[in-house]
């Protein structure tokens, strides 16, 4: 590599919108977040989104008759 041209890394805090703080390394001293694993609904657990898919898909067969077939 190259010496001269790569940003300085360090540790950064991280935080999110939620309060949950954390460090990682990165070239920014500190990171604000929307969105962190331990408030999105995918890693919490929170049925809501596989829910609404299930439902999309549901409508989609009732749609096209496509329910019937599978009984």
């Amino acid at each position: 590599m190259k010496k001269g041209i790569h940003p300085e890394t360090q540790e950064a805090k991280v935080k999110c919108a939620c309060g949950n703080e954390f460090t990682v390394i990165s070239n920014q001293p500190e990171i604000h977040l929307e969105v962190c694993d331990k408030c999105h609904p995918f890693y919490v657990g929170n049925g809501s989104v596989t829910t609404r898919k299930a439902g999309n898909v549901e409508k989609f067969n009732r749609k096209y008759g496509l329910d019937k077939e599978a009984k």
